[in-house]
């Protein structure tokens, strides 16, 4: 051959060996690939907490959120990795910011919340994790909704590439997501079908991830070829050792976790909601039938403006069925008949509250309000109806309380932020209304066809016991009112007729009749002297009585408290008016109308019934409730910590630290509800309401010191245990006194501090063993007993007795004596345990979830 050239041998069974420069393009590329295996996967397994928790969201806002902060915060640190490790954080965080504040504002805009963007991202800040537990199912991504999974996404993909990436330490940078994704399935819970797709993508990205960090071997021989004999049986034996414990612990693990994890495939998962307090309301809003008496007395007091769009309705009739059900029924004729036309436009029956409780006392709404967005839940329409769209501007003129006016059954509220009960379709708004507040509701009005009333049966059972429970004690002369009415008419239709054709023939409606609707207060209204009072009263009578005599019948009934519209113009207090209504299978509850016509004049009562005569009862005024009313509102997380780290021990550790960040952020979330719920038991709602939360604030330390009362015992009795809970101890009482002596700033309230003495056992000032209740003058210093050892939760226990056997004359005085008492007892029998109980006890989940 010549020189040069080329010589091009090919063995058999071989491919010609390919150039050095095609090798090493393969070679760039899968290094490219091996590289960018590891940030895609956290990518993809911090996204995957987003589409998680976006089961129970509305739209797909959240999950796009989510993903876009997983991508955001990755390749942040993928393009910071020349930068210095502890530069890295703060650069992330400056770009969590920017896309929080972009987040935000897109949020606002979808919900459609009003305010800048400074104001609304101090409000999600505030209320955040409250919201987001509250919030009803589909949760709407509004700012303070969307806060919380976008930032701990962000962190949470920032911890695991900094650990993952700039320390090569895959596994546990994988840490961060899989915590992330554990709780967006926790916050979702029982709330969405189970999450078995994402789980298992989960997974095999992260197999994935690991499956390209690895490495093959360079040199395929021995690697302990080279070494001695010995050394290399040494090495060997070591090598095999080692693996055989680590499939051992392998094994191990999955004997003790399998069957727990195997049990807890079937098991319902744990609502978080239910240890955060949805809002609550007022006295007045939880029965608002006591409003109807005054609102009769100012009948031209404007409440409300409202302008209707009724798409496909008729022109107003201008007046409303005297008979039959009205307003949500078919069309029905002047004297109840049905028509078998298309509805008329009739007035409009606006819907202030829905009142399904009766204890034989008062009425009230009941209601487990959550947080909702714009778009309520849809309600199914019940088979035997059609369905209305109404479309309503309202504003507020001079109605007060926390409920919001709506048409049954709501849809989609913008202007406010609401809360829902979906049971009842009670709207409230949390901060309360205000002249000039404006909104717009967007309501499907159910009319039901009149012709299939007179053969629908009525629901019984465990699903509606609610609606047919009868409180102990009815009148008798109630039961045979009720019992005579029922032997007549057989079908349920034939006696909710007969009720209502009994109450609007023989009874007078007037508007300065008392309120009440107690017991007492229906028999009198029913059976009362005509001259002494009896057989007149207000709709609040006419609605509470038709209920009564249904449930005796067995109609489930409820009452419902409302306005009367024309579609525009203003709503007036003589607008307002409350009506009773039946459920019926497969129509749907369904409103009657009781009221005498007003060109009619009542029959006496004793042409149809003769019941023995009654004495008249005093008016009835609303009994105080002794639940806390006031929505706990959690003080604001603590910002995250710097996560970087000058070496690579300390960025190992940024998997531990990203964990410990979730558990302070736990423990502060569980510090500021206690202190929320603390708040709302002694500083909010009536003198009443506070005096009982102090009580509970006592309860609930004993029973996190390990000394819990029975609800067995009287006040007094579980007051004398405090005592001894705290000088159980032995520590000297003016010591114990000095974690509560900054309290006592309050002077007492008229009620008496009991002195005790310890070595007699007496309380008061009498003989051992009797008390005494001397009355001090306002200002009166705490005694050194009361202290020394928090004895004054005797003088707590009085005020309780005085709240449930005196109701209505508790004072603010007293009730903010009831808070310092509370306080100082917390504080003597917290010092009492020991230090690491001490730091304990303000996290303990305990009170957040005890029965009250």
């Amino acid at each position: 051959m010549g020189r040069g050239q080329a010589v091009v041998t090919v063995r058999e069974g071989r491919p010609p060996a390919e150039p050095d420069g095609a090798a090493a393009g393969r070679g760039r590329v899968a290094g490219v690939l091996r590289a960018a295996a590891v940030p895609l996967a956290l990518v993809v397994m911090t996204a995957l907490a987003g589409v998680v928790l976006g089961r129970v969201y509305a739209g797909p806002l959240l999950p796009r959120l989510v993903a876009g902060a997983a991508v955001g915060s990755v390749l942040v640190s993928l393009a910071a990795r020349r930068l210095p490790s502890w530069l890295v954080a703060p650069v992330s965080v400056l770009a969590l910011a920017g896309w929080t504040a972009w987040s935000l504002r897109l949020a606002a805009a979808h919900a459609d919340v009003p305010g800048t963007l400074a104001g609304v991202a101090a409000d999600a800040a505030r209320n955040g994790i409250p919201r987001l537990l509250t919030a009803m199912i589909p949760v709407e991504p509004a700012p303070d909704t969307v806060l919380v999974p976008v930032v701990a996404a962000w962190l949470a993909g920032l911890t695991a590439a900094e650990v993952a990436l700039r320390a090569g330490r895959v596994l546990a940078g994988y840490l961060p997501p899989v915590l992330l994704y554990a709780g967006a399935l926790y916050v979702v819970g029982p709330n969405a079908e189970p999450a078995l797709w994402p789980t298992v993508v989960f997974v095999a990205v992260a197999v994935a991830g690991l499956a390209a960090t690895a490495r093959p071997a360079r040199d395929p021989a021995d690697p302990v070829a080279g070494l001695a004999p010995g050394v290399r049986a040494a090495v060997r034996v070591r090598l095999a050792a080692g693996a055989a414990f680590g499939m051992a612990v392998v094994v191990g693990l999955v004997a003790v976790v399998g069957p727990a994890v195997v049990a807890r495939v079937d098991g319902r998962p744990v609502d978080p909601r239910r240890y955060v307090e949805p809002p609550q309301v007022e006295t007045l809003d939880e029965n608002p039938l006591i409003r109807i008496s005054g609102w009769a007395l100012h009948p031209e007091q404007k409440l409300l403006e409202v302008r209707t769009d009724r798409p496909g309705a008729g022109p107003s009739t201008g007046d409303v069925p005297a008979r039959g059900p009205v307003d949500g029924d078919g069309p029905v004729d002047g004297d109840g008949a049905a028509t078998g036309g298309p509805p008329a436009r009739e007035p409009l029956r606006i819907r202030l509250a829905v009142l399904s409780d009766y204890d034989g006392v008062t009425w009230r709404v009941g209601a487990t309000y959550r947080n909702a967005g714009r778009i309520l839940p849809a309600a199914v329409p019940s088979p035997g109806s059609s369905v209305e769209t109404v479309r309503q501007e309202i504003t507020v003129a001079e109605l007060t309380g926390r409920l919001l006016p709506a048409v049954a059954t709501p849809r989609e509220v913008s202007g406010a932020r609401v809360a829902y009960d979906r049971e009842t379709g009670t709207l409230i708004r949390p901060e309360g209304l205000a002249p000039g507040l404006w909104y717009t509701v967007t309501s499907e009005r159910e009319h039901v066809d009149s012709n299939l009333l007179t053969t629908a049966n009525v629901p019984a059972g465990d699903s509606v016991a609610r609606v047919l429970r009868v409180a102990d004690g009815a009148p008798e002369p109630l039961q045979r009112l009720a019992a005579q009415l029922a032997e007549e008419n057989g079908a349920p239709y034939a006696r909710a007729a007969a009720i209502e054709q009994f109450l609007a023939e023989h009874y007078r409606l007037v508007a300065d009749a008392p309120s009440g609707h107690a017991y007492p207060n229906l028999a009198f209204f029913l059976f009362g002297p005509r001259n002494g009072g009896g057989q007149r009263g207000t709709s609040e009578q006419f609605a509470a009585a038709f209920a009564v005599l249904g449930r005796l019948t067995g109609l489930p009934t409820r009452v419902v408290v409302g306005f009367e519209s024309t579609g525009d113009g203003p709503v007036t207090a003589g607008d307002a008016f409350a009506w009773p209504e039946v459920l019926f299978d497969g129509l749907g509850w369904v409103p009657f109308h009781p009221l005498p016509r007003p060109d009619q004049e009542p029959r006496p009562v004793e042409e149809d019934f003769r019941p023995a005569p009654d004495d008249p009862p005093p008016s009835e005024a609303p009994e105080p409730t002794l639940e806390p009313t006031a929505s706990p509102e959690p003080e604001a997380a603590a910002g995250p910590a710097d996560a970087g780290g000058l070496s690579t021990p300390v960025l190992v550790g940024g998997g531990t630290g990203g964990l410990l960040l979730l558990v302070g952020a736990v423990l502060l979330t569980l510090l500021s509800m206690r202190r929320a719920l603390t708040r709302a038991r002694l500083d909010r709602g009536d003198p009443a309401q506070r005096i009982a939360g102090a009580w509970r604030e006592v309860t609930d330390a004993l029973r996190l010191a390990g000394h819990p009362v029975g609800p067995d015992l009287a006040a007094t009795e579980v007051a004398a245990r405090a005592r001894r809970a705290v000088l159980s101890t032995g520590r000297d009482a003016a010591t114990i006194g000095r974690a509560a002596r900054a309290r006592r700033a309050v002077p007492s309230t008229g009620h008496d501090l009991a002195t005790t003495d310890p070595a007699a056992g007496a309380v008061g000032q009498g003989a051992p063993g009797t008390a005494t209740a001397a009355v001090p003058h306002p200002g009166d210093a705490p005694s050194h007993a009361d202290a020394g050892a928090g004895v004054g939760v005797e003088e707590l226990a009085d005020l309780l007795n005085q709240v449930a056997f005196a109701p209505g004359t508790a004072t603010g005085e007293q009730a903010a004596r009831a808070a310092v008492v509370a306080r100082s007892y917390v504080d003597a029998l917290r010092a009492t345990r020991s230090r690491i109980r001490r730091l304990l006890w303000p996290v303990h989940p305990g009170p957040l979830r005890w029965r009250r």
